[in-house]
């Protein structure tokens, strides 16, 4: 059975992939996301940053595998960045920084850009690496303030892109998805079972035992 290796330490990307029948083995990338999005230069896109950051984490672990695993597996890779006001917000550095965040996206509308990558490996060698990205608005809403305050005060926000969640205590504030929801939880299932579709492979073959 082919192995599926999530190249992240994202908890929300490993629930969602178990809770769709996926048990993957979990290798956390070691990539310099700061250095890679310095090197892309300011005029790459949105797509284009979120792709990169996904490929380069597919493949660093891609290339640190244990044979017995490399002998038949996927790779995915995922990079999640929220556009706002013209620019990629990431992980807040600070409670501070999340509030600034939450209050310049309070009650607007926002995009997510989850890129994401698919490498598959065979007797170790690689034998397909595709890579895309997609885009789900998510809609605001406006915290009070003390409300605001108690999900700064949890770190929440500091976990994860853009400051918010749809599955946790951030959820309360979405007041829509326009789009692929499991996106917004950090890996897109139809996006991913496309990818992996081209790459030959089969989403019920990959389901792990149930028994």
């Amino acid at each position: 059975m082919t192995r599926v290796v999530l190249g992240s330490a994202s908890s929300g990307r490993l629930k969602v992939l178990r809770q769709a029948g996926i048990d993957p083995l979990v290798v956390v990338s070691g990539v310099d996301e700061d250095r890679l999005i310095a090197e892309l230069g300011p005029d790459a896109s949105p797509a284009e940053v979120v792709c990169a950051l996904a490929q380069a984490k597919a493949e660093q672990v891609a290339g640190e595998l244990d044979r017995t695993i490399a002998a038949d597996c996927v790779v995915i890779g995922c990079d999640s960045m929220l556009y706002l006001d013209g620019r990629l917000c990431g992980k807040p550095e600070s409670i501070e920084a999340a509030r600034q965040l939450w209050q310049s996206m309070a009650g607007r509308s926002g995009q997510l850009y989850t890129g994401h990558c698919v490498i598959r490996l065979q007797d170790n060698d690689i034998v397909h690496c595709e890579a895309q990205t997609s885009i789900t608005t998510v809609h605001f809403g406006t915290p009070e303030p003390d409300d605001l305050e108690a999900y700064l005060a949890d770190g929440e926000s500091l976990r994860v892109a853009g400051g918010f969640t749809l599955d946790g205590l951030g959820g309360w504030f979405i007041d829509g998805v326009d789009g692929d929801p499991s996106a917004v939880l950090g890996i897109g299932l139809p996006l991913t079972r496309a990818l992996l579709r081209r790459a030959g492979l089969s989403i019920a073959a990959l389901w792990a035992p149930t028994a």
